[in-house]
């Protein structure tokens, strides 16, 4: 007899699954009956919230939904955050939970991890929200779970099955072909945008992670337009070392002085949200006056009115884009407005922030092609400022959008085993890596080789300057770091100090040399 939980494993293989993340507790033993015959790895976080951010960084970096068990009440509570920052970074996430049995859900009669209303919890959170109550309805849950992500702008999707129900028989299940269409531009917004752009003499196109998959046609319109491309921190990656690419935050004033000079914007994947447009929220970003937004998602493109908003997947829209315009005359001063912009950024960030970026250039360097994966730290800040990857998609962090702390450690072990041949550095603060400090252990186990750097400035340094900078005294932000080098040895993990960063990229080179698990702490005065 198969059982449900045997056919949810099943069905997860088929759509392509290969890795789960998440704790088994008694609530979730029925679904992992089948696991350990299936061709699924099990990866086992040493918190809830750790699994939700593996899913997280797994998918960010393989392109596919990243999925995570969880039992009922408090490990889906603690998955929840990570949930959030999916939801904000539009990231495919599956997480499917236990649920107490049907017939006492709702009444308050005190079961183990009983929660008044879970799925009613998660429906604020989670794109979409299904109860499998019987055998016959797990094939349209899973189902709809990948349309979503296929079809939709991505972001969480939660499965709950009730105690009773998921030992209860199950006949064979088969994977169902989405029955929505992914979106696709239609053809009067097309040619109303090309029409626009045909008449532009300044243009520029700002690229969020919506774009990060959308290269080829994102540089092809660049040059075909001569206009400087603004990646924004999920962006960054496109275009490396373009003429035309400016790797600067929208919320510098030398990126919108840009802005400001340029007759035509085309926003390609990114929301216009305050985290990358207004950070020091000044107020000073303001809507285009013509302005191409491209989004797959409706309800976002209806959040920021454009001239001409064009409901379709970047990528597809940027081909089409790129057909319609044909052979026009190419400007002459594309490169040059980027270059000046380069400059004028470059110079705006200051000192500091300028030595934190190359502390970040110096692991490109030593590692081409690597993910980075970051937390809120300073050098992540700074990098989100102005920094220029070299892998499209291989930047990315929690310091925009929901703004988890303790989101590096696990994020980076989810990429890790997304792309087991690609270097992956976790970028963390002392303060943030103390949030998910445990997971080294989950490193271990999986043989995940990322390369744990920890930036050691002892405090929430961050913190403590906009404390001073408002003139408020300085409270809560020094909590005592561990000595991280040690810990590590704890784990049994190859692990090394370097004072500064000039040691930084021999010290990562032997760290890859290793293909394991290691640590690097680097302590900042």
């Amino acid at each position: 007899m198969t059982t449900i939980g045997e056919a949810l494993i099943q069905l997860l293989e088929a759509y392509g699954v290969d890795t789960v993340f998440g704790i088994p507790g008694v609530h979730t033993v029925e679904l992992y009956r089948g696991l350990a015959r299936s061709r699924i790895r099990h990866v086992t976080p040493r918190h809830e919230q750790g699994a939700g951010f593996m899913a997280d960084g797994y998918a960010r970096a393989s392109g596919r939904p990243g999925v995570a068990f969880v039992i009922t009440g408090p490990g889906l509570t603690n998955t929840i955050t990570a949930m959030a920052q999916a939801r904000a970074d539009s990231v495919p996430m599956l997480v499917i939970s236990a649920v107490n049995a049907l017939a006492t859900l709702g009444k308050g009669l005190g079961y183990l991890h009983e929660l008044p209303d879970q799925r009613g919890m998660m429906a604020k959170v989670a794109l979409s929200s299904r109860r499998v109550a019987v055998a016959a309805e797990l094939q349209g849950a899973i189902a709809e779970a990948f349309e979503i992500f296929a079809t939709r702008r991505p972001g969480p999707v939660h499965i709950e099955i009730p105690l009773d129900v998921m030992a209860q028989p199950a006949a064979a299940m088969q994977p169902l072909s989405p029955t929505g269409p992914t979106p696709a531009a239609a053809e009067a917004a097309i040619a109303e945008a090309v029409a626009l752009i045909r008449a532009t003499r300044r243009p520029l196109i700002l690229a969020g992670g919506g774009a990060r998959r959308a290269e080829p046609a994102l540089r092809s319109l660049a040059e075909l337009l001569d206009a400087p491309v603004v990646t924004t921190a999920n962006g960054r990656g496109l275009l490396h070392g373009h003429r035309l690419n400016v790797p600067a935050s929208p919320s510098l004033k030398a990126v919108r002085a840009l802005m400001a000079h340029a007759d035509l914007v085309i926003a390609a994947g990114t929301e216009l949200g305050p985290t990358d447009y207004d950070m020091y929220a000044n107020g000073g970003f303001v809507l285009p006056a013509t302005l191409v937004r491209i989004d797959v998602d409706a309800e976002q493109l209806a959040r920021r009115p454009a001239t001409v908003s064009i409901l379709s997947d970047a990528g597809d829209a940027l081909e089409r884009i790129n057909r319609g315009i044909g052979e026009m005359p190419r400007g002459s001063d594309g490169a040059m407005r980027a270059e000046n912009a380069r400059s004028a950024a470059w110079e705006e960030i200051g000192d500091a922030m300028r030595g934190q970026v190359k502390a970040v250039e110096a692991i490109r360097s030593a590692l081409p092609g690597a993910v980075i994966v970051g937390d809120s730290t300073q050098p992540v800040y700074a990098a989100n400022l102005y920094y220029d990857h070299d892998r499209p998609g291989g930047w990315f962090n929690a310091a925009t959008g929901y703004g988890a702390l303790g989101y590096g450690p696990p994020a980076a072990i989810g990429a890790a085993l997304a792309l087991p041949e690609v270097p992956v550095v976790c970028l963390s603060g002392d303060g943030g890596f103390q949030f998910t400090l445990p997971e080294l252990g989950a490193a271990l186990d999986a043989k995940a080789p990322v390369i744990f750097v920890v930036w050691n400035n002892r405090g929430y340094r961050e913190i403590e300057t906009s404390m001073l900078d408002v003139g408020v005294e300085p409270v809560g932000v020094s909590p005592v770091p561990p000595d991280f080098t040690l810990v590590a040895e704890a784990y049994g993990m190859a692990s090394e100090r370097i004072e500064g960063t000039d040691e930084l990229a021999p010290a990562l080179v032997r760290a890859r040399a290793l293909r394991r698990p290691c640590l690097i702490e680097i302590s900042v005065d």
